[in-house]
């Protein structure tokens, strides 16, 4: 059976190519994307800021204050990480993405491996956010629900499968220069996050108190685990990558994600 082309900008990917052959992709070996470097700027960090914001200030309340160093090493890690992922991919044109990578080291196996435990992360963390979601809009708007044929649907469970329905047709989306204008409104929400705190803490009487641990080591594996969530959008790099159309910029895309990230 032939390999079917595979679009280099998504990462719908197979497990395994039939009978061991190699994907042909784009046709063009040197074939590159058409996605520009704000545009996968937008992209890259639309996937990291929501998260952060999200989790990092948990993440101090149980770990501590000096609980943040575990962020900044974290992130350079991850910095580093990316940059090897270039290399990896730079190596031969046909890698777009971590199972070629897989592949490429470990064989089939090794694409088996790395595309299961990938689409695992990617599947819970998506999970992890429609609940997240249903949560916070049930704490919004309370005492929400209906009934279908004498079953109760909750608030809560009302709230995911609507905003399931909202998110589903994005991913329809294969071009991520496409895709950038989306992202684009992801980060305007996190500025309007950001803002509203500042608002809230400076004019509604709230203030800014210093309060809080200094460190607190029961809550360091919490603090970990939620500063390593923070960069579960790794997965995406290699497809940031193969998007964009002067692919020798991503070395300075990885750079704003690290600037844009560690003020948040």
């Amino acid at each position: 059976m032939e390999a079917k082309p595979l679009d280099g900008h998504c990462i719908t990917i197979p497990l395994l190519h039939d009978n061991g052959e190699q994907p042909q992709i784009l046709g063009d070996d040197n074939a590159e994307g058409n996605t520009s470097f704000f545009k996968t700027c937008f992209n890259g960090v639309n996937a990291l800021s929501g998260v952060g914001i999200l989790s990092v200030p948990y993440a101090v309340s149980s770990g501590g204050w000096l609980s943040l160093t575990l962020l900044f090493a974290i992130a350079a890690i991850t910095f580093y990480t990316g940059l090897l992922i270039k290399k990896c991919m730079d190596v031969d044109p046909k890698i777009t993405s971590y199972p070629d990578i897989g592949e490429r080291a470990f064989g089939n196996t090794g694409r088996m491996v790395v595309s299961v435990f990938m689409n695992m992360e990617l599947y819970l963390v998506s999970t992890g956010f429609l609940i997240l979601e249903g949560d916070n809009l049930q704490d919004l708007l309370p005492n929400m629900g209906f009934e279908v044929a004498g079953l109760r649907i909750g608030g809560k469970e009302m709230f995911v499968v609507i905003i399931g329905l909202v998110v589903l047709p994005t991913v329809w989306l294969n071009n991520m220069s496409v895709l950038s204008y989306v992202s684009a409104s992801g980060v305007l929400a996190s500025v309007v996050i950001l803002g509203s705190v500042f608002f809230a803490g400076k004019y509604e009487g709230i203030g800014f108190r210093q309060k809080g641990t200094l460190l607190n080591w029961d809550g360091i594996p919490t603090a970990v685990s939620l500063y390593a969530f923070c960069y579960c959008a790794h997965p995406v790099f290699p497809t940031l990558y193969t998007s964009m159309g002067n692919r020798k910029q991503f070395s300075k895309v990885k750079q704003t994600f690290r600037i844009a990230e560690e003020p948040v």
